[in-house]
């Protein structure tokens, strides 16, 4: 029994849509290896993930595979390396300046700014992503309780075990001292009695 037909849209699970990415990526880049060893092709092969990232394959050197391609389609060549470097870092500029604008459209739609444009899809996702980020917080704050509680804790058994220590010395100083206090006052009473004169 084949596999069902795959309605070809954009995966909205984040995490579903890296897996996907990841696995087709990998078959792209085997179906390319393949066809150049089978076919006897020059094959080139470029591809930029989401966030940025650049994977690519080439059967022969990538500039002359690009320089190959200019060529076929009429595009003009990059004669040196000063042209090559600045139409690079235009293009990764416009690539830096696209991700800025999807970072600071995220970041206002967590704060719950410009929904206008969302569809209920987008808002439910967008509802369970602040969800989980304010349960994460919750469970960080209550760990940081939990640790606080538990130091002052530990400080008060330690106060409190001074405490008895403490009290145990003065007991003892004081017992020391009313002893001492005894022995002088007995001793004082003999001495007295051994030096009143006898008149009888």
């Amino acid at each position: 029994m084949g596999r069902g037909k795959v309605e070809l849209k954009r995966i909205e699970n984040p995490t579903s849509r890296q897996v996907t990415f990841s696995k087709r990526r990998n078959g792209l880049l085997k179906k390319a290896f393949e066809l150049s060893i089978l076919c006897d092709a020059e094959v080139g092969l470029i591809i930029f993930s989401a966030t940025g990232k650049v994977y690519q394959y080439s059967s022969q050197d990538i500039n002359r595979t690009v320089s190959r391609y200019r060529s076929a389609v009429g595009l003009p060549q990059l004669y040196n390396c000063h042209s090559r470097t600045i139409e690079f870092w235009r293009a990764e500029l416009d690539s830096l300046k696209k991700t800025v604008d999807t970072l600071e459209a995220r970041i206002k739609h967590l704060n719950g700014e410009d929904l206008l444009n969302l569809g209920l899809r987008d808002l439910k996702q967008l509802e369970r992503q602040v969800k989980i980020g304010v349960d994460r917080i919750r469970s960080r704050k209550r760990c940081i309780i939990s640790e606080h509680i538990s130091l002052l804790k530990g400080k008060q058994r330690a106060l409190q075990h001074e405490n008895v220590y403490l009290q145990k010395k003065l007991h003892e100083v004081n017992t020391s001292s009313s002893s001492s206090a005894q022995g002088h006052t007995n001793g004082l009473t003999k001495s007295t009695v051994d030096h009143v004169p006898n008149y009888i």
